[in-house]
């Protein structure tokens, strides 16, 4: 298992708000609109050396997703910014009808997603959004996994035409991948190389996903786990050229079981490579009040979670 170590947490949300300032840095049609969350979704620094760029909407959702997709006319790439709930439920008919129908160029920001949200409870703690934003056409669906990925992909979402879903969160969690990437979209990131089963995670859950590799490394297991950060498009060839190798896989998701990355990795496997599978995410459940770490247990988003379901599955394949 390759060694995976860091020195410092940070939010992902933060990784968007250095993200956001440097694609406004680079190219001067890069706007920003926010739904009265500024401190939340970490715009700051963009207003601070932007505000003739930036568009303070308030608790008005719909609204800023129709600003959005009409400053898209005259040129503009606009980020919209707000929780994850009231970026997509809130406001799913306007982006069926206003960004993905028509192909608008707006880049749909959502922070707080999943049951890592905390606190603020299951009112906030959308676990349906991934569904609900890769049905749509045409929408690409991206969720990260720490903050250097979610910096590198707000930038690299900042030259991609086209709609886009970023999918970020609130907790500090470990910095481990490289501060210089160069991201990929829709390009699968291989974390370890492995042969007895593979391992597919997503934001999150791609550290859990390490922190059980580990341990079933100990346990003589050698899984190869890979990070889906592009959820759409999925990058359908590096999970088929896994699974000839290991023949079974986990899937793991800060979501619902229901709609998220596994059914898509099980609609390919159903049509493609019939295998084995088993899935990490929240079981068809809203979440509820907590910290963090209280509901990854208690909903078993946890690393130990991701061990059995390993066990569960080789069982399966009969390895």
């Amino acid at each position: 298992m390759k060694k995976y170590t860091y020195t410092e947490k940070k939010d992902t949300r933060s990784g968007f708000g250095a993200g956001l300032l440097e694609a406004g840095q680079k190219n001067p049609e890069v706007v920003a609109l926010c739904a009265d969350l500024v401190g939340s979704l970490k715009m700051d620094a963009f207003i601070k050396e932007f505000p003739e760029r930036f568009f303070q909407i308030g608790i008005a959702e719909a609204n800023m997703i129709g600003i959005a997709a009409g400053l898209t006319i005259g040129g503009k790439v606009p980020f919209t910014g707000t929780f994850a709930n009231f970026s997509t439920g809130r406001v799913y008919d306007q982006i069926r009808q206003s960004v993905a129908y028509s192909n608008k160029n707006v880049k749909i920001c959502a922070s707080h997603a999943g049951l890592t949200l905390g606190e603020d409870g299951a009112t906030h703690q959308i676990l349906e959004d991934i569904g609900l934003m890769k049905m749509l056409p045409g929408m690409t669906v991206i969720n990260t996994c720490d903050y250097n990925q979610t910096k590198a992909a707000t930038i690299a979402i900042a030259e991609y035409e086209g709609p886009v879903y970023l999918r970020f969160g609130r907790p500090v969690i470990p910095v481990f991948t490289d501060p210089d990437q160069k991201f990929e979209i829709g390009k699968a990131w291989m974390v370890n190389e492995g042969t007895d089963v593979t391992i597919v995670a997503t934001g999150h859950m791609v550290w859990k996903a390490i922190e059980a590799g580990e341990q079933l490394a100990e346990m003589g297991i050698d899984a190869e786990i890979i990070n889906i950060h592009t959820i759409k498009p999925l990058d359908e060839a590096a999970i088929l050229k896994s699974l000839k190798k290991t023949g079974c896989v986990v899937t793991c998701e800060e979501h619902n079981k229901f709609g998220g990355l596994g059914e898509s990795v099980a609609r390919l496997l159903s049509t493609e490579l019939p295998s084995p599978q088993e899935f990490v995410a929240v079981n068809d459940s809203f979440g509820e009040s907590g910290t963090p770490d209280q509901l990854m247990t208690k909903y078993g988003l946890d690393t130990i979670n991701i061990v059995e379901a390993v066990q569960k599955v080789m069982k399966r394949a009969n390895k």
